[in-house]
């Protein structure tokens, strides 16, 4: 389970954020305590850890890239108990653990985590972040909520689909249709505008993309 940490919680200073998983027990990254404006990144790498990012063949992605993050450092489990088969699945030949987060780094070494390598949605081989989608979609006016999720399609193999709670009743498919066409690049737009009264959520509020995907 992803972890995401704040190291100072007093009122009126700065979060700092950090960022590991289960498999890190459980800190691989931090912001520095002492920053003085919140960076919205994971920060960089612990002392003695180390990242890089991957494609789906497990090579290096070019500088600028989104790419799986791959993490490996004294605090990165050595595999799943007796599970040698999902332990073959996460890491590589070289020690580093396959988060199954997409990540971008920016030139000083700050790591972001762009979403889930699961959630996203490859389009006639172009892939869609459906974080970048909702973000975009969610400043449409009379959006109260949004989830972007992929669908099988003949054609690209998947496409967009945007399941939206409305803020105002008078929200229409054209307008949001409309809107996704100028703020959109094409492949991201989406091909099914869906509208619901709420989304399937967690306890702790956090929309279940997988139990939109999976519903007929």
């Amino acid at each position: 389970m992803k972890k995401y940490r704040c190291c100072r919680l007093t009122w009126g200073e700065v979060p700092v954020e950090g960022y590991g998983l289960s498999e890190t027990s459980p800190s691989a990254s931090c912001n520095p305590t002492d920053s003085k404006t919140f960076t919205g990144t994971i920060g960089v790498p612990l002392p003695s850890t180390y990242f890089k990012l991957l494609d789906d063949d497990g090579h290096e992605v070019a500088p600028g890239q989104p790419g799986e993050i791959a993490i490996k450092g004294p605090q990165v489990m050595a595999g799943y108990w007796q599970r040698p088969d999902e332990t073959a699945k996460v890491m590589t030949p070289d020690g580093y653990f396959k988060s199954g987060d997409i990540g971008v780094v920016d030139q000083n070494g700050f790591f972001k985590i762009v979403d889930r390598k699961k959630d996203m949605i490859l389009v006639s081989g172009f892939n869609v972040y459906p974080n970048e989608v909702e973000d975009i979609v969610a400043r449409l006016d009379g959006v109260l909520e949004v989830a972007c999720v992929g669908m099988p399609d003949d054609k690209s193999g998947e496409a967009v689909k945007l399941v939206i709670v409305k803020k105002t009743p008078d929200l229409t498919e054209a307008q949001v249709r409309e809107y996704c066409k100028t703020n959109l690049t094409g492949y991201k737009q989406p091909k099914v505008v869906e509208f619901r009264t709420d989304l399937p959520k967690t306890p702790v509020g956090k929309i279940l993309r997988r139990e939109l995907r999976d519903k007929k």
